[in-house]
């Protein structure tokens, strides 16, 4: 399966990305993280897929199907339900 994660720039989003690559990592999950900052029509894409127009990195997908925003990550890690998150 192939991940992406839209990324941007900012420490707090600097965190919160190492914490979703990490997680990846450590369930030895492939994926791609996708640069928001190189160009507008990336971030609209984000934008669009998300559904919300003002949404901001890290957002997560998998292929084309939405997962969630670093928020939503985190509760479902917390709450053991990350596999649910990832649309494993």
């Amino acid at each position: 399966q192939e991940w992406s994660a839209a990324r941007g720039c900012g420490q707090q989003l600097k965190q919160q990305q190492s914490q979703i690559f990490s997680f990846l990592d450590s369930k030895k999950i492939k994926y791609q993280a996708v640069d928001i900052t190189q160009g507008s029509e990336i971030k609209e894409e984000m934008r669009k897929k998300t559904g919300n127009p003002a949404a901001l990195p890290p957002q997560v997908f998998n292929k084309d199907v939405y997962c969630g925003d670093f928020s939503v990550f985190y509760e479902a890690v917390e709450t053991g339900k990350a596999e649910a998150f990832f649309k494993l």
